[in-house]
């Protein structure tokens, strides 16, 4: 207790909202290692995609191919590798789809974060033996990971907490997402000397078969929310149309602008990380130089993230509900791509990127996340799973190619396109205020 102002600080107030929300430790526990368990992975990634090796990302059939053709596969290694993810997006749709209606979450959640698993040890075999084109492949496997593991954790979540209950809790929750985020790298930079590449693959399947327990201990307080409020039961196959995902997406106003919303902070990102990955070739003449640029840049974004869930995203949504948490990184956005566009400085991007990545972090995708807590199962598992894989994927794949042909006029140019659509996510935030109104405190039964 703080005796100057007679209030709890802030272990006090994680403590009371532990006994006031038993499953908010089990859900806080899940979420650390899944990132964790991502974050572990990433560097590999970031290594993989920035080698100067070809042969290292790619397989040699397909660099053969388009070598054949007179293009350099090196010149479009972002641009080949956003659309195989899309496509793999709209490949494996209609599969989780299929997944999520024949099954019940006892068995469709396991099944996902094992199928991950099984996986991880086909890498661990591929890394080990040096398999040519072992780059391409993860750097693909990955990315699905990450969309589609994050988008099931938190469908799960919008079953276990009623909207209060969210708002009051998913500040922490991203906030132990944020600790997994800073200890996955902390950890490979401690174990990639020592275990190698391949092991650290092995290292990550042991968080996500953490993942399961959680999972395990979690869906009793869902099936215990799910009774008491009279919601449909995930205890039993939700049934439905395999692409019933992206219908409800084209039917739902609701819908369509959480996808808009997307999109759009897509837009601003995929814009603001190519262009800075330009500026800052330009400005720094050392390898060094610029791997000290992004760390500071990460580091602020995870430090400033982690504040913003522990002392500020629970207050504003309890207290003021979502609308704040949606709209305040919408202007903030605005005028920082508003000060690029007039002067596109590294140190201005810097600042920038660190406010929209953090904003996004701890402020706007919680806010969104809770709304999920009054919608029927379908909607979650399924149209909130589209919107956050295919949807998301399709958008970064269109801003990347935009950025490719903006970019051929200067960084202005880029950044005066980013103002727009930064300008149409704070419009879209406004229309989804909008219809979340009109949605009910808890979701009765539907059939």
């Amino acid at each position: 207790m703080n005796q100057a102002t007679g209030s709890p600080g802030m272990i006090g107030r994680f403590r009371q909202a532990l006994r006031a929300s038993p499953p908010l430790a089990w859900a806080f526990l899940y979420f650390f290692c899944l990132l964790t368990g991502y974050y572990i992975l990433r560097p590999v990634r970031e290594a993989m995609s920035s080698s100067n090796d070809i042969r290292t990302i790619f397989p040699p059939e397909m660099i053969a191919f388009f070598a054949a053709r007179g293009m350099a596969l090196k010149d479009f290694t972002l641009q080949v590798i956003f659309t195989c993810v899309f496509l793999i997006m709209l490949l494996l749709q209609p599969l989780y789809g299929a997944l999520v209606s024949r099954f019940p979450r006892r068995v469709f959640l396991p099944v996902v974060y094992g199928f991950f698993i099984v996986t991880l040890l086909g890498f661990y075999v591929m890394f080990d033996s040096g398999v040519a084109g072992r780059g391409m492949a993860f750097i693909l496997w990955i990315t699905v990971f990450n969309l589609f593991a994050v988008a099931v954790f938190w469908s799960f979540m919008a079953d276990v907490f009623s909207d209060a209950q969210a708002r009051a809790s998913y500040g922490y929750i991203g906030a132990a997402g944020t600790l997994g985020a800073l200890a996955g790298p902390l950890l490979t930079r401690l174990l990639v000397d020592r275990i190698g590449i391949a092991n650290l693959m092995l290292v990550s399947a042991g968080f996500l078969l953490m993942c399961l327990l959680c999972i395990y201990r979690l869906r009793w307080w869902a099936v215990q929310r799910e009774q008491a409020h009279h919601l449909a039961s995930g205890e039993v196959p939700m049934g439905g149309d395999i692409l019933g995902g992206l219908k409800l997406i084209a039917r739902e106003p609701l819908l369509r602008w959480m996808a808009v919303m997307v999109v759009s902070g897509v837009g601003v990102g995929t814009l603001l990380y190519n262009e800075q990955a330009a500026i800052a070739r330009a400005a720094f003449s050392t390898a060094d130089q610029s791997t000290r640029y992004f760390s500071g840049i990460d580091l602020a974004v995870n430090g400033l993230t982690l504040v913003v869930q522990l002392l500020l995203t629970r207050m504003l949504l309890t207290r003021y509900g979502i609308a704040p948490a949606l709209l305040i990184p919408g202007a903030a956005i605005i005028l920082g791509y508003a000060a690029l566009a007039a002067s596109p400085l590294p140190m201005m991007v810097a600042i920038v990127q660190v406010v929209t990545r953090a904003g996004e972090f701890s402020l706007a995708k919680p806010a969104r996340e809770t709304i999920y807590t009054r919608v029927p199962r379908e909607w979650r598992y399924k149209a909130g799973a589209a919107i956050d894989t295919v949807i998301y994927r399709g958008g970064d794949l269109s801003f990347v190619w935009l950025h490719k042909l903006l970019s051929a006029f200067g960084s202005q140019v880029v950044f005066g396109a980013g103002l727009v659509v930064a300008s149409g996510m704070t419009a879209g935030a406004l229309c989804l205020l909008r219809q979340a109104s009109k949605l009910p405190a808890e979701r009765p039964h539907t059939s």
